[in-house]
């Protein structure tokens, strides 16, 4: 996976000057109770990757995506644990060689002593997770899940809700646009740029799957990320909800500074001294946006309506 510069990031982490400091088991068990296991999809993995539970850990980085890049950035910084959302081996593995990426990871994290802890679904559901914290940012106002959990009536995957400001499918998609971090791909829009957006469903990473949901939630768009070309035309074929679709690792990596805010004060509270740093790298795999077509066509056309913009562009030049 390629990344590109990370974003700026002028702050500087903050270290409690307590006397001691948290062990990987300490933190797990603090993470299991701010994102706890039984939220995780039946399909998922979470948990401790690689590392020693009775460890110290002074320093701890978040990120989405446990990638080699990031390992690297958690050696120089001289972390003692990583924890991202993604896990390492969603599917198993029988090699963790250095001829492939992943096991690349792990030797980098182990030679160095870092350990490797991911919360992924979980934290997608959890009360202050990706979701919430998705919904935050655009400014809808929700306590509904998109998809609620068997175990948890009012937690789930994604959130629903009003818009605190409502506006047109063209406002809304800008303002997502400046909350949301800087990424290659942007947002794709579908819908009719003017029409009237009060409502919205949201779901970090990818939302193929939820389609029916948002659309049976009645809501007037719903943001998510990774929509495929068959399932996102189906839709809009049938209309509402619109479409707005960000990338994988922006839509997700929202909820990392809830966590860093909630272990910064969990140490705080139980008398540890931890420094917690969120990457800014970002690990989408994609470097370079090129439009495509003549250079007065490679814009987003209004609503099926290719000549109103062709003119509007005329026009201008």
């Amino acid at each position: 996976m390629s990344t590109v510069a990370p974003l700026e990031d002028n702050s500087e982490p903050q270290e409690n000057q307590s006397f001691c400091h948290p062990t990987v088991g300490d933190i797990i068990e603090a993470m299991e109770s701010f994102a706890p296991p039984q939220l995780a999809e039946s399909w998922d993995s979470n948990g401790l990757i690689c590392g020693e539970r009775s460890a110290t850990v002074r320093k701890i980085m978040l990120a989405v995506d446990p990638v080699n890049d990031v390992a690297g950035e958690a050696v120089e910084w001289g972390a003692d644990m990583l924890l991202t959302h993604h896990p390492l081996f969603l599917r198993g593995t029988n090699s963790v060689s250095c001829d492939d990426p992943k096991g690349k990871v792990i030797h980098t994290l182990i030679r160095s002593g870092v350990a490797l802890y991911n919360a992924h679904t979980n934290l997608d559901s959890a009360h202050h997770g990706v979701a919430q914290a998705l919904a935050d940012v655009v400014g809808l106002e929700s306590d509904e899940p998109l998809e609620a959990n068997d175990e948890y009536e009012n937690l789930g995957i994604g959130r629903v809700g009003k818009l605190r400001e409502p506006g047109t499918l063209r406002e809304v998609g800008w303002r997502i646009a400046q909350v949301l971090p800087d990424s290659v791909p942007g947002l794709l829009i579908s819908g009719d740029p003017d029409a009237e957006v009060r409502t919205m469903a949201v779901s970090g990473g990818a939302g193929d799957s939820l389609l029916g949901a948002a659309r049976a939630k009645g809501v007037d768009a719903f943001l998510t990320a990774d929509l495929r070309h068959h399932p996102a035309g189906e839709h809009a074929e049938g209309g509402k909800p619109f479409l707005i679709c960000g990338t994988h690792w922006a839509t997700e990596w929202v909820g990392l500074p809830p966590v860093a805010d909630f272990l910064t004060t969990w140490a705080q509270d139980n008398g540890y001294s931890l420094t917690v740093r969120v990457s800014h790298l970002v690990t989408d795999p994609w470097t370079l946006r090129i439009p495509t077509g003549p250079l007065s066509e490679a814009v987003t056309y209004p609503y099926r309506d290719e000549e109103r913009e062709r003119e509007r562009l005329h026009d201008t030049m």
